[in-house]
Parts: C-alpha cells; sequence; structure tokens
C-alpha cells in the first residue's frame, strides 16, 4: 500500500479545517480551488469527489493537480481532478472575479478583498492569482489595467473631456493615466479622442505571392497590413481606418518592414516578430497573443482558441477578434479555422 509520509501540506495551516469541511460537504464552489489527497492510498481528488471520505488524519491539501503529482499522488478515476469539470470550476471562478473587477473598476481592490468571492472554502490570494493567471494568462491587475484602458477609450469615442473620462474609467489622477496609457494606445489619450489627429504613418506597397501588399507603420511599430488587388482600394482602406492622422507614402520604417512581410510570404522568414502599434481591447490582445503562439505550418480551431483562454462559450467572440485585426501575417489569423478544419472566412478573401 502506497505511502506519503514525508508529504508536505501546501495549503495547511489556518486554511486546513476550511478545506475539510468543503471535502466533507462537497461543496461545488471549492471545485478547481484546491484538491485534497490520502495518503493511506496514493489518490488525489477534487474536493466534490463522491467516494467515500477518508479519516482527517489522512488527507494532506494541495493547490492543484501538477503540486500533488509532484508529491507522489496519483488522480483519482472517479472525480478524474485533471478533467474538464475541475477547469470549467477555475473558469467559473475567474469570470465571478472578473464581473466583480468590471463593478468595482472605481475602487483599489486587493488580491485578499478578490479571495474569498464566491469560494465558501476560501482561497489564499497567491491561490486566486495563480489560478486567475492559468485562466486568463495575465493577473487580476492586469486585467483591471486592462479594463479601465477599455472603458477611458470608449468615453473619448464617445466625446467627453480627458479629464472627465479618466475619472469615470476609474483613475485617481492624470499622472496615472498618463503612466500607464502610452504603451496601450501608441498615443496620448488626447490625440486618440481626435481620432488619431497628429499621427505620422508612413507606408509602402509591393508585389507578393498574395497580390499587392501594404505595410503602414507610425514611429511606434507596424500599425496596418493589407491585401488587395490594386493599390488605390489599399491606400483608401488605410485611411478610412485613420481618418484623421497625417499619411505619407515612403515615410518611416514601412519600407524597411514590407520587406519581412514579402519575405515571410515566399516562405523565407517563418516568423514575424515585428513591434505593432494597434489599437484593441483585453480580449482582442489576448486572441492576438494566442494566435501568434500558434506555430508557423499550424492551425487552431476558434474554439481551442476559446478554451485555451479559458472561455470555452467564446468561439464567436474570437472570431470578431480575427475578423477585426488589422495587422494580418504579422498577427496570423489565418491559422484560425472552424471546429472541422474547413475556412472560415479571411478579411482579404477565402482564396488568398
Amino acid at each position: 500500500m502506497a505511502r506519503h509520509p514525508q508529504v508536505h501540506n501546501d495549503l495547511g495551516g489556518g486554511n486546513g479545517d476550511r478545506y475539510w469541511r468543503a471535502v466533507v460537504g462537497r461543496e461545488p464552489a471549492a471545485d478547481g480551488t484546491f484538491v485534497y489527497a490520502v495518503r493511506s492510498t496514493g489518490i488525489y481528488c477534487r474536493p466534490t469527489c463522491a467516494a467515500r471520505k477518508p479519516r482527517r488524519a489522512q488527507v494532506v491539501f494541495f493547490p492543484g493537480p501538477e503540486e500533488a503529482e509532484r508529491a507522489g499522488f496519483r488522480p483519482c478515476r472517479r472525480c478524474r481532478p485533471r478533467g474538464e469539470a475541475a477547469g470549467a470550476a477555475q473558469a467559473a471562478l475567474v469570470r465571478l472575479v472578473c464581473r466583480y473587477i468590471d463593478e468595482h473598476l472605481e475602487d483599489t481592490i486587493s488580491l485578499a478583498s478578490l479571495a474569498g468571492i464566491g469560494v465558501d472554502a476560501g482561497l489564499s490570494p497567491h491561490r486566486l492569482q495563480r489560478t486567475f493567471k492559468r485562466v486568463l494568462g495575465i493577473t487580476p491587475r492586469q486585467y483591471a489595467d486592462a479594463r479601465r484602458l477599455d472603458r477611458l477609450k470608449g468615453r473619448l469615442r464617445e466625446g467627453e473631456t480627458v479629464t472627465r473620462a479618466l475619472y469615470d474609467a476609474g483613475y485617481g489622477s492624470s499622472s496615472r493615466l498618463y503612466e500607464r496609457v502610452p504603451g496601450h494606445f501608441g498615443m496620448t489619450p488626447a490625440t486618440y479622442r481626435r481620432g488619431g489627429q497628429g499621427m505620422q504613418i508612413g507606408f509602402a506597397i509591393a508585389d507578393s505571392p498574395l497580390g499587392r501588399l501594404l505595410v503602414a507603420s507610425t514611429p511606434r511599430g507596424v500599425c496596418a497590413v493589407y491585401l488587395g488587388d490594386s493599390d488605390r482600394a489599399l491606400e483608401a482602406a488605410l485611411a478610412e481606418e485613420y481618418p484623421a492622422a497625417e499619411i505619407r507614402r515612403g515615410n518611416g520604417d514601412a519600407d524597411r518592414w514590407i520587406g519581412a512581410v514579402a519575405r515571410h510570404l515566399e516562405g523565407h522568414q517563418p516568423r514575424l516578430d515585428l513591434p505593432l502599434d494597434v489599437q484593441a481591447t483585453a480580449f482582442q490582445r489576448r486572441v492576438w497573443e494566442e494566435l501568434r503562439a500558434i506555430p508557423y505550418g499550424a492551425t487552431r480551431s476558434y474554439g481551442d482558441i476559446a478554451r485555451r483562454l479559458g472561455e470555452p462559450g467564446a468561439a464567436r467572440a474570437v472570431g470578431r477578434a480575427c475578423a477585426t485585426n488589422p495587422v494580418s501575417l504579422v498577427v496570423p489569423c489565418h491559422r484560425a479555422v472552424r471546429e472541422d478544419g474547413s475556412l472560415g472566412g479571411y478579411r482579404w478573401g477565402v482564396e488568398r
């Protein structure tokens, strides 16, 4: 019979009794927040496992399956702690935390205040941080920052002054806004509100295996990559995207970067790692980062991408994020396909 006399209890201490009560009560809210292992059997389970409960003295708690397996325990075949149910529970917890953050953007939110939301068994701030990042790929603070920026951009588009918009979005001061915004906006909030007025965009157009190729850039990075049949149509699309900017052909780094994109299309440069200067919501950024992580020559379904983001029901939203990608090829939205592997559409035409 397996024995684990030296196992370290990762979640013991003052929380041990609380976790044990969650196990005895099979509390659904505890699923995905920890697992419990039994020394005498060498098996670990989810808190809601229907198996007969062991004696308390034989139980040890861990933050998740990985930690339990590193300690030498095996997953239970009955409750399948590594299965989809555990992942769904974690995703549900993160959605709950996201909803709370969305409703309290004006407040200072600590990890400790988030840790107990909807979890009767209790959850340490450290464990919440790890679970949140595992599901979304970002921390709660990064999520809150992204949501404030999303709200700010919406207020500015509606015509509010910068001062009014920054307080409505939950920024306590203008200095805090300006220290966080440039890396996300690529321009100051006031410039964004004027539709990019004052921005200088240079572009280049060249032949490619897929027709005419346009690459446009600001001093910060690439802001547009378009494919088409005529230069006039490509230039019109760029002007529509940035109606108030100063746009000139052959200005800036576009000439250099268009060469990299063309070499990529010819198969000579598999990885396109160019600096970007694009506008995006928090969700769009997450989708685009996931697209850039797909290996060269491989594809993922919209559903696969949604599941990797911890939002299995967001396949359509993933499709919209692909359709609104302004930097085709650099962000390879062409690697997203339907569940059956067929093409679901492409901004520059399915034939391309």
